[in-house]
């Protein structure tokens, strides 16, 4: 039949296989990490369990074989990310901005950038290589992330510039969120792939591209943000300050197109964050299950057997099974279109993190004040489902922009997700409502 949900023998074992690292290899050092204080003392805590994902395959796993990556489908991916994110969606977050910092290289690098960047990756023999991905900037007006799409020009948009000098582009600005790039000791990843504006005097979506900047790259400081969440994965900022990056960094086929690159990596993150929250509340409603089969609140039976108690996680996990299949959807259409789902990548992901947040919070209802007690791990699921929609590409600042730009266009086919058709999205379906609209 041509809708079968049955997995494959190989994925059987892929699940197998996630499963055994995250509650054998990762589950042992969560807690005590996800509550030291220091965010880069958080984030270090987890190096030994990312050289054993790294060893055996998971921290590059999304990479093309061709290059010494794993070669997973986006189907695949989905699967065994369910099962770190279950136990630390943090975590798999580290592995996730991996692929948003080389998928790029993968799609638009020279055969050079592909084969010398991709393969240190994925042929590091200490098992630390680690990547960031750079796009976020700090608030502001009128620049600011969530702003990188405005029509209006320069200063608009993103701020940190790219000037041609000589053999090296020189990087000034500032990155405010910026996922991995401080690496292991806050000095810097192995190497990051930065949005930046190589066409200073443009703003909004023009003269954009992305840049690679090497660990040890003078004029580049880190400082780690402390979080609320996902805390064993590390955010920065960074400052660029006349930071010399050679010219043959640029990844050629993004120039002047750093907004659909933008695009196209949240769009293939989308069904990743939706499958994080599926783990999430997956985690936090078999505690909420064994907690209500087992608690009695002083009556004569376990408050399973009231009607509340059974009809709310009923509710529960027909939503996790809805957005699991969501998200299988979503990464199945990226995986038939060139990695290409502007489109469904948003709606999955807004759709996900948004429904199972709810989802969470009704298991700590269910559990009651005792869901509070940190002895639990339910004030940690519901910490971990509030970073989700508002994080990798927030799900107001960025991913509803973009589908209400791609419905908006006069293209739009309100079926062609429905049909597994092609969506296009291109620069006439930017700048949607980020600025009023022209008065008549």
């Amino acid at each position: 039949m041509a809708i079968d949900f049955t997995l494959t023998s190989d994925q059987k074992q892929l699940q197998h296989d996630a499963r055994d690292f995250a509650e054998g290899v990762l589950s042992p050092i969560v807690r005590e990490a996800d509550r030291e204080p220091d965010p880069l003392k958080a984030f270090q805590r987890t190096k030994p369990a990312y050289v054993e994902a790294y060893k055996a395959g998971i921290a590059f796993c999304m990479i093309p074989k061709e290059y010494g990556g794993g070669g997973l489908s986006n189907v695949d991916l989905i699967i065994a990310a369910e099962e770190i994110c279950a136990v630390d969606p943090g975590f798999a977050c580290t592995v996730l901005v991996n692929g948003l910092g080389l998928l790029p290289i993968w799609y638009w690098g020279t055969q050079k950038q592909k084969s010398e960047v991709l393969g240190a990756a994925t042929s590091d023999p200490t098992g630390e290589w680690i990547v960031g991905y750079g796009a976020s900037e700090p608030p502001g007006s009128p620049g600011g992330t969530a702003n990188f799409d405005t029509p209006l020009p320069q200063p608009a948009g993103m701020g940190v510039t790219a000037r041609l000098d000589g053999d090296a582009y020189v990087i000034n600005g500032r990155k405010y969120w910026p996922c991995n790039v401080g690496g292991w000791d806050g000095k810097g990843a192995n190497t990051s792939l930065y949005v930046v504006r190589t066409a200073p005097e443009k703003g909004g979506t023009e003269g954009l591209s992305a840049i690679m900047v090497d660990r040890g790259t003078p004029g580049v400081t880190f400082s780690t943000i402390d979080t609320v969440g996902h805390r064993l994965t590390p955010n920065s900022e960074i400052i660029f300050d006349n930071a010399r990056v050679p010219v043959e960094n640029i990844v050629e086929g993004t120039k002047g197109n750093g907004d659909l690159l933008i695009n196209r990596n949240f769009a293939w993150s989308g069904p990743v964050a939706g499958i994080a929250a599926v783990g999430v509340a997956r985690a936090a409603y078999e505690a909420a299950l064994s907690w209500a089969k087992t608690f009695t609140a002083g009556g004569p039976h376990p408050i399973i057997h009231h009607q509340y108690v059974g009809y709310v996680l009923g509710d529960v996990a027909a939503k996790i099974e809805a957005c699991r299949y969501f998200c299988w959807k979503a990464a199945h259409y990226i995986d038939q279109h060139d990695y290409h789902g502007e489109l469904i990548g948003a709606m999955n992901k807004t759709f996900c993190t948004e429904l199972l947040f709810d989802a969470v919070y009704k298991c700590l209802q269910v559990v009651g004040v005792n869901s509070v007690d940190r002895k639990h791990e339910f004030e940690k699921h519901l910490r971990e489902a509030a970073i989700l929609p508002v994080y990798d590409g927030g799900n107001f600042g960025m991913q509803r922009r973009r589908v209400h730009g791609i419905m908006a266009h006069p293209s739009f086919n309100p079926r062609a997700l429905m049909d597994d058709e092609f969506v296009p999205f291109g620069k006439d379906m930017e700048t949607i409502d980020t600025v009023a609209a022209p008065v008549a």
